[in-house]
């Protein structure tokens, strides 16, 4: 299995959440479409409700223990019993904090009053800290007790050269605009530091796909990390002095996190529309590498040709991403009512993404949600379902990294993993079936804490990762304020220029493998 240490040059979200040149495809005229009983905009009811509530408090309990009381600055992970939070944060991680704080003010967990004072905290100590001022965006790591920027990790001593990641500034963007939006006292303060956010200078417009997105850049030639990655010295915003970007690392896949980092920087007239339109959907036909050969056709936005492809798998077309995980798929949708806003691509790609995700963890395991996180044998991992990506190595849903082959006989699956988060993303779509998954999850194995699910389930084994990510927590978090206050952070996150710059470019789109 392929594990990730967290002082990787990219945040591990970052990495995860695209491919070095990967995409994402479409569906057919008539494909097998799964409709699911929930949605965002359909809140449950009755003994649903409740338990959904409880797993929002037991998690929202995780994120006040990984908060510094000093600092406001919330740690990327913290032990499972909540006693011993981690000694590094990232911009990702202070984002998810302050959304989920938005989500527990409005369900009731805590008070306006707590809300607005643990805010204020975050954002004063964020606004002080060092960061690269020309762009507005702040460095991957941070000591959570005191602000420093980190430049030695803590467990071995390594070096770290100060890197800002795309990925990682923009979850921190969408929730500065959420606390903007949502939060009168804290108006300003948020307001200000969006304002000042320049995502342009993550897009490379001399690429072969105009305006994809850099990984990110150091403000350094950073020879002295251990492995020093491929970089480029180059001025994109004309601030006068070179950064290095990640030279050989575009994320260039339309199912990715990474599309939130185009999205805000059309939302913000910084990069082209078309932009949104370069990204793969599926690589072309006559490619013969990825992970399967995708149906499709070409078709054309604001003079952008498109490859419309899809990947069959239990009979759906669906468009896949790099490795094929939920949250690749559906972690802009906490912000972006994409389904909604293109019911002829997301509309279509999210429900079967969800309903494909459970049939195959139904399937081979009796559980189902996969998407990167904690490995239960410890460390860091990419789960997911291997048909839904492009990569030819796979994000697997085993430990024993089964290899799926479209054109061979289905093979025998080990010990799968699911990842609770997962199935809280899928429950936007599928509310009923992720409800039951989780359940059963809870009452199955010792999968649960005084934080809510632990991170990450062997399914055959029972060995369970008995920690908590803050980032997984905050997804969690994200869909449940959606699920249980009818698209709660989508309405805070399309306020103004969001939905007037962003839905126009999104709305034509066809996902489709034929007409």
């Amino acid at each position: 299995m392929t594990q990730l240490d967290p002082h990787t040059p990219l945040s591990r979200r970052a990495v995860l959440g695209g491919g070095m040149a990967l995409g994402a495809a479409t569906l057919g005229p008539a494909p097998a479409f799964a409709h699911g009983k929930g949605g965002p905009h359909h809140p449950p009811h009755g003994g649903d409700r409740e338990t959904l509530l409880r797993w929002t408090r037991d998690t929202w309990a995780s994120m006040v223990a990984m908060t510094d009381e000093g600092t406001g600055l919330v740690s990327d992970n913290i032990t499972g019993d909540l006693s011993t939070p981690g000694l590094y944060t990232s911009p990702t991680n202070l984002g998810g904090y302050l959304w989920s704080t938005i989500v527990a003010r409005d369900l009731r967990i805590i008070s306006r009053g707590e809300a607005t004072r643990r805010i204020r905290q975050t954002l004063r100590t964020l606004d002080g800290l060092e960061h690269h001022e020309p762009s507005g965006m702040y460095f991957n790591w941070y000591d959570p007790r005191d602000g420093s920027v980190i430049t030695e990790w803590p467990e071995s001593g390594d070096p770290v050269v100060p890197f800002v990641s795309s990925i990682d500034a923009s979850w921190l963007g969408a929730a500065l605009l959420v606390v903007r939006n949502a939060d009168p006292a804290n108006r300003r303060l948020a307001g200000k530091m969006f304002d000042r956010m320049r995502f342009d200078v993550f897009a490379d417009p001399t690429f072969s796909k105009p305006y994809l997105m850099y990984g990110g850049f150091y403000l350094e030639e950073p020879t002295r990390l251990l492995e020093p990655p491929a970089t480029e010295a180059r001025d994109l915003i004309g601030a006068g002095e070179p950064v290095w970007y990640t030279a050989d690392h575009h994320y260039d896949t339309i199912v990715s996190e990474t599309r939130i980092t185009t999205y805000l920087a059309i939302a913000k007239g910084q990069i082209p529309p078309e932009a949104y339109y370069q990204a793969w959907r599926t690589f072309p036909p006559e490619w013969d590498w990825p992970e399967m050969p995708p149906v499709g056709q070409w078709r054309s936005y604001l003079g952008v040709d498109v490859f419309e492809g899809a990947h069959d798998y239990y009979g759906m077309l669906t468009v896949p991403g790099w490795g094929g995980s939920m949250f690749e798929e559906l972690m802009p949708a906490v912000f972006v009512p994409e389904d909604t806003w293109a019911p002829d691509s997301w509309g279509r790609n999210h429900p079967n993404h969800v309903a494909t995700q459970r049939l195959h963890g139904m399937e081979e395991y009796g559980y189902w949600g996969f998407s990167p996180a904690s490995h239960p044998a410890g460390g860091y991992a990419e789960w997911g379902v291997e048909a839904l990506g492009l990569r030819t190595d796979g994000y697997f849903s085993d430990i024993e990294q089964t290899d799926y082959r479209w054109d061979q006989p289905k093979p025998d699956y080990g010990d799968g993993v699911v990842t609770p988060h997962a199935a809280f993303l899928g429950m936007m779509f599928e509310r009923e079936e992720a409800v039951d998954n989780l359940r059963r999850i809870e009452e199955d194995f010792d999968c649960y804490g005084p934080g809510g699910f632990y991170d990450a389930v062997a399914t055959g084994s029972g060995q369970v990762a008995q920690r908590h990510l803050s980032l997984d927590q905050a997804m969690i978090m994200g869909a449940l304020g959606n699920v249980l206050d009818r698209g709660m952070l989508q309405r805070y996150f399309v306020r103004g220029e969001v939905e007037a710059q962003l839905r126009p470019v999104i709305a034509p789109e066809e996902f489709g493998a034929s007409t």
